[in-house]
């Protein structure tokens, strides 16, 4: 091959080399940035959990039986439309140490998930029952 040939291929080699770099760099960043955004929305979520639906809402009966794990209320109350996020829910039930007790509740979709923990965490018609 000719020296101008091979000025060529390394010119376009180099061109190669450092769009690949450049594509790669840029799939990194969106990946970071997907994280972050999610990440702050789901840290947010647990803090600051907001309602399905602005008041007034709608109501939706619930009934959790005895020994229910805060996964499958969390599940109950997710396929029932009262909270956006399963996960965040269980978290928060860990986090701020509430408890899930049985009973059969009324909720709003203008809840917030810690507002339903707080109903379940207080209900004390286990309590009364040992009485």
């Amino acid at each position: 091959m000719s020296r101008t040939t091979n000025e060529i291929n390394k010119i376009t080699g180099a061109i190669i080399a450092i769009s690949s770099r450049l594509i790669i760099f840029a799939l990194v960043v969106m990946l970071l940035y997907e994280g972050v955004t999610r990440g702050y929305d789901f840290g947010h979520e647990i803090f600051y959990a907001s309602a399905v639906e602005q008041k007034p809402g709608q109501d939706k009966n619930i009934t959790v039986e005895k020994g229910s794990s805060a996964a499958r209320v969390a599940r109950l109350l997710k396929g029932s439309g009262l909270i956006a996020n399963e996960y965040s829910f269980i978290i928060q039930a860990e986090f701020f140490d509430y408890k899930v007790n049985p009973g059969i509740y009324t909720f709003n979709t203008s809840m917030t998930s810690k507002e339903i923990l707080q109903m379940m965490n207080d209900n004390t018609e286990e309590k009364k029952d040992k009485q």
